[in-house]
């Protein structure tokens, strides 16, 4: 390209020169003048031969360029060929970089595989040794630790405690280390006056689970006892030996979707749980005092049961069909009439047989007319007495004959903030009445009255008793329930529960009475009130606080009435010819020499007349003494010497509530994998009132304030727990 710039531009050069010469030929330059001639000067070059001069030169030019520009075609395809060369050298290099490159890559991901993989094996080594160690601690736990045991592909799980407790009363009730919150004396009670210690290791318990797996469930069996039972010969005199207790025994099916049907001796429904519903006594939200009465108010029972529930993420609800019991109390004075609602335990039964109480009591049932003939020869009519006993025994227990079972109804939701319950209990109750069947009638059915009760005829006998009328009376009790427990911080949780119903007291910690009886026999519901605060607290993993307020409360039921009650006759003396208008004065218990003269005979005559009688619970015309903290008469509460009652004197009327603040702590000395060691001390402060009543016999002219009793109560516990 460079030649050929070089050979246009001597062409152009070339072409010039040519055109300026031309030019130069044309001008014709003026003639000078001359004076002289002068001699011609020597010819020079022709232009013929410049302009052959110059072609020579630029020919000479133009082949010098031309060598030039071949010499420079020649270093171009050189350097062409070089820089081809170099291109194809940097190729092969770029490519044998390219490659290295490649194989450094493949190289550094086969590094990077190798050493990922050395690491995984590195890792999977340490796991695996971990993993082996773990099985081996695992398999060592298991032979020599194991917290379940296995048999025929049955896992078996001990559990239980170990306790020594203690109890200590400023009034005594004679009831060890559970509080029998309805037997804290009334002032004026012997038992009062007298404090009480007690200290044994009954509480401590023994629990066993087994479960299996099958296809469709989880299958299970459940024990539990401790040592709280009484039996006849139990006693604190040496040996202190105390039955075994049955307290949990029940079987499950646990449904893959959430069902459970349950059988056996459960913690009642209507008891709260921690979450749901369960039958585990570690579920159930028991307050955590050492009395194993629990506190006043606790709402629970623990008896046979058979339950369905289902289970939900949140909710729960479940229906059960227990064991009912009917706790009876009645004030029936006068002429008290007579109904079954049950008995003590039958001999060759598997209920408690057995009395605490034997007592024989001798009347006179009438008077039998004799005529006795003095010395002198006159006769002279006179009485003898006819004696009769009654012999009454007061039962241990007795069992009520039930009519259904008590059914039980409970819905429970757990929300992300708290637990709650809604409970619905519905209870049966019955009795055979007999009607017309009094303690008259019974007592002294067929006596005749010589004077005439109450201003019958003379010679009137006193009905005796029949089963002619005898009938069968049901009535419905139950109750409503409901719990909530929620946080109130990390370490603080509040709870409230209550039962409110006709008919519910069993189930109440006080266990209240539930029925009681009107004046023709028929059983009355009696009204009851459960409820208990709870505050606990968990400042530390080792320790528990809480704090507890309860009541039971049982309403008035009150069926005073009219009522006639017959005491041993008096023998009265009545002339012949006696109406019941001239009774008044033709008969006497002091008769004359003319009223014998007159004739007649001696019989019985009964005085009493009808008062208002006491009758139902809590009347308002039960008799209250004055001041019922008055000391009792040694033996007056129960009508024999020795260990008396806890009424007090004139204080018996029906109680009418329970309260007690209760609070303590647990404090955990150990807990690991070798088990728990605890330690706790409880305080409860209880009161216990009776209902009002009258000073005056079969009025209210004054009444009267009910009779009361405070108890301050110490508990200490010290338990070790199976891991």
């Amino acid at each position: 390209m460079k030649l050929t710039a070089k050979a246009t531009a001597a062409m152009i050069l070339a072409a010039s020169l040519v055109i300026s010469y031309a030019h130069a030929s044309d001008a014709k330059p003026p003639v000078k003048k001359s004076a002289t001639k002068k001699a011609a000067p020597p010819a020079g070059p022709s232009i013929q031969d410049e302009i052959e001069t110059m072609r020579r030169q630029l020919q000479g030019e133009i082949d010098s360029l031309k060598t030039n520009l071949a010499d420079r075609d020649a270093q171009l395809r050189k350097a062409q060929a070089d820089a081809a060369a170099a291109q194809a050298a940097a190729a092969k290099a770029q490519a044998d970089a390219d490659a290295q490159k490649m194989a450094d890559e493949q190289n550094n991901t086969s590094v990077s595989a190798l050493k990922s993989t050395v690491d995984d094996l590195k890792a999977n080594e340490v796991s695996l040794a971990a993993t082996v160690t773990d099985e081996t601690s695992a398999i060592k736990k298991s032979l020599l630790a194991p917290d379940t045991m296995h048999y025929k592909g049955i896992a078996i799980t001990p559990g239980g405690f170990a306790a020594g407790e203690t109890v200590w009363r400023t009034k005594a009730t004679g009831g060890d280390i559970p509080t029998a919150f309805s037997a804290i004396p009334f002032e004026g009670a012997d038992a009062y006056s007298l404090s009480e210690f007690y200290g044994d290791g009954r509480q401590s318990r023994l629990s066993l689970m087994a479960e299996g797996k099958i296809s469709w469930a989880t299958i299970r069996g459940y024990y539990e006892a401790d040592f709280l039972g009484t039996g006849i010969t139990s006693n604190n005199n040496q040996s202190n030996s105390y039955v075994l207790r049955q307290r949990v025994v029940w079987a499950q099916a646990a449904l893959h979707n959430g069902v459970a049907i349950t059988g056996g001796q459960l913690w009642s429904l209507a008891t709260e749980d921690k979450k749901a519903i369960s039958n585990l006594s570690g579920d159930i939200m028991t307050p955590q005092t050492i009395d194993p009465n629990y506190v006043v108010g606790f709402v629970w029972t623990r008896q046979y049961g058979f339950r369905v529930t289902k289970t939900w993420n949140k909710f729960a609800m479940g229906i059960a069909a227990e064991n009912p019991q009917v706790l009876y109390s009645a004030t029936l004075s006068g002429d008290t009439p007579y109904a079954i609602l049950g008995s003590a335990g039958q001999n060759g039964g598997n209920f408690n047989a057995a009395i605490s109480t034997v007592g024989a009591t001798t009347y006179v049932k009438s008077y039998a007319n004799v005529n006795v003939t003095s010395t002198g020869g006159v006769t002279v009519p006179t009485y003898v007495p006819t004696y009769a006993t009654i012999t009454a025994n007061s039962n241990i227990t007795n069992i009520s004959f039930n009519y259904a079972p008590d059914m039980i109804v409970k819905f429970t939701a757990d929300p992300a903030w708290g637990h709650y319950e809604l409970i619905g209990i519905g209870r049966f109750a019955h009795e055979l009445v007999f009607n017309n069947v009094t303690q008259n009638t019974v007592k002294y059915g067929g006596v005749t009255d010589i004077q005439g009760n109450n201003g019958s005829a003379p010679g009137t006998k006193i009905a005796s008793s029949t089963t002619a009328a005898s009938y069968n009376n049901t009535i419905s009790l139950g109750g409503i329930a409901g719990s909530l427990r929620v946080p109130l911080s990390n370490v603080v949780t509040f709870g409230v529960k209550g039962l409110y119903g006709p008919g519910v007291g069993r189930y109440g910690a006080t266990t209240l009475s539930d029925v009681t009886n009107d004046g023709t026999g028929e059983l009355k519901p009696i009204h009851n009130t459960s409820g208990l605060v709870t505050l606990e607290a968990t400042p530390s993993p080792r320790l528990s606080l809480y704090l507890n307020y309860g009541i039971d409360y049982a309403a008035r039921a009150d069926y005073a009435t009219n009522s006639l009650t017959l005491k041993d006759p008096t023998p009265t003396f009545c002339m012949a010819g006696t109406t019941a208008a001239n009774a008044a004065t033709n008969c006497s218990a002091s008769p004359t020499a003319a009223m014998f003269a007159a004739g007649g005979s001696w019989g019985s005559h009964f005085t009493a007349t009808p008062v208002i009688s006491p009758i139902g619970y809590g009347s308002r015309y039960a008799s209250i003494s004055a001041s019922c903290a008055a000391q009792a008469i040694p033996g007056y509460a129960s009508g024999s010497v020795g260990y008396t009652g806890i009424a007090g004197s004139g204080c018996g009327n029906n109680t009418r509530s329970v309260q007690e603040i209760t609070g303590g702590y647990w404090y955990d000395l150990y807990r690991g994998d070798k088990g728990r060691l605890r330690q706790a001390i409880q305080y409860g402060y209880v009161v216990r009132e009776g209902w009002s009543g009258s000073s005056t016999t079969g009025a209210l002219s004054t009444p009267l304030i009910g009779a009361k009793g405070i108890d301050n109560m110490f508990w200490t516990s010290f338990r070790y727990y199976l891991p």
